[in-house]
């Protein structure tokens, strides 16, 4: 049955609105944001975080009373058995109330305060580190649009070398072999044409994976994106690194954390108590009250000192953790400006020099052996060398985003 007019045009108006969504570039930014809301590693670390934030509350309180139910009897083992009559017979409650060693409570809830800023850390971490992802699986997705472009290029001029060959070989001017070399660069372009083209649906399945999204769903090409140079000096990317590095700063909370626990450990030398209030009904005979202090004597010594001692080498842990993550950034930093460094200078070697003068002579060499002042093996090497030079050119311009992205997760800058 067709569609009534209103029908067809609200499924013309939506197959419009979605071919303009795939007219619009792909943008890395509006990828990070759905990846913020829907990817579930950062879901599930923001819900420890909030389940960690329940537990200072939990650790400061005082331990919960208990209650005593009982009775004393005299003559047999019957509730109320001599009640009244015996002074000894009673039936009665108690409410025992434990305390800590005043200090005690406060530092148990600093701890656990502690674990949670440390599990906040850990939370930012995993976003630093999907974001990571997501920006890797971008580039190079984005590489694989203008590396298939060179190709296609590629081969465009090898078929009109091939026909240029034909030409010649019918008028004997041309080798059977040198058909027989442009068909098999060819088709070593057409390999390289579906190993891009999988590249591309690798990468599209992989940022559909981190947003949670159907791993079929199509993507849009990435937005175009200019080379910039660094211009941050590797001291101030590592001073910011150590100001915003989110495991830098779940190792220093991991530090204080050790520190308030060597100072409980200290005081757990001093002793906790309990006190117990209870009423006793003596039948005829005047109530019974109870009131009872209790204190544990921390007579265990060895115990406590092999407390403390474990204590004061989890600080020495923690900081040796903390140096420890701070030269591995440090070097991560490093490693990562002069990758992106390195590629910069060859990028734009390979996109002022190396490529205009490879199309360059080329172009002549092709004009010359249409022309027949040429031979076929100087055109067929200057087109290797030319396109090994694109490609070069974009595969550092994939290194220098790759590398860039990787110091923005270190650093938490924005760079490109």
């Amino acid at each position: 049955m067709p569609l009534p007019w209103r029908g067809r045009a609200l499924v013309a108006l939506a197959v419009l609105a979605s071919a303009r969504a795939q007219d619009k570039p792909l943008e890395l930014q509006d990828l990070i944001n759905e990846a913020l809301r829907d990817n579930q590693e950062i879901l599930a670390a923001q819900k420890r975080y909030e389940a960690s934030r329940q537990r200072p509350r939990q650790q400061s309180s005082l331990p919960d009373p208990t209650l005593s139910l009982g009775y004393f009897s005299n003559g047999n083992p019957l509730p109320g058995a001599g009640l009244g009559k015996e002074p000894t017979s009673n039936i009665g409650l108690s409410v025992t109330q434990d305390f800590p060693y005043p200090g005690k409570r406060r530092l148990q809830g600093e701890i656990s305060s502690k674990d949670a800023d440390a599990e906040l850390e850990q939370y930012r971490a995993v976003q630093r580190s999907v974001i990571l992802r997501l920006s890797e699986a971008y580039y190079r997705l984005n590489h694989t649009y203008p590396a298939m472009e060179v190709l296609e290029r590629s081969h465009a001029l090898l078929e009109t070398l091939l026909r240029t060959i034909e030409v010649r070989y019918g008028i004997g001017k041309a080798t059977q072999q040198e058909a027989f070399r442009t068909q098999t660069q060819l088709t070593i372009l057409e390999t390289q044409r579906l190993q891009i083209e999988n590249d591309r649906r690798t990468r599209q399945a992989e940022i559909n994976s981190i947003l949670n999204r159907p791993l079929d769903t199509a993507l849009a090409p990435p937005a175009s994106h200019e080379m910039q140079e660094m211009l941050h000096s590797l001291e101030e990317l590592e001073e910011s690194a150590r100001l915003t590095a989110p495991e830098l700063r779940r190792d220093q909370k991991l530090v204080e954390r050790s520190e308030l626990a060597l100072n409980l450990a200290h005081k757990d030398s001093y002793p906790d108590y309990a006190i117990t209030g209870g009423y006793f009904n003596m039948g005829g005979l005047p109530a019974g009250y109870q009131f009872r202090a209790d204190v544990k004597l921390p007579l265990q010594f060895s115990r406590r000192r092999a407390e403390v001692t474990e204590q004061a080498q989890k600080i020495a842990e923690a900081q040796h953790e903390y140096r420890a993550t701070t030269q591995s950034i440090n070097y991560r930093i490093e490693e990562a400006l002069l990758a992106a460094d390195t590629a910069y200078k060859l990028a734009t070697l390979y996109r002022q020099t190396a490529i205009p003068q490879a199309q360059l002579t080329l172009q002549a060499s092709l004009s010359g052996f249409q022309n027949g002042t040429a031979d076929f093996t100087s055109v067929f090497m200057n087109h290797i060398a030319a396109l090994e030079y694109e490609m070069s050119y974009h595969e550092q311009m994939l290194n220098h985003q790759l590398a860039t992205a990787q110091i923005e997760a270190l650093t938490g800058l924005k760079l490109q």
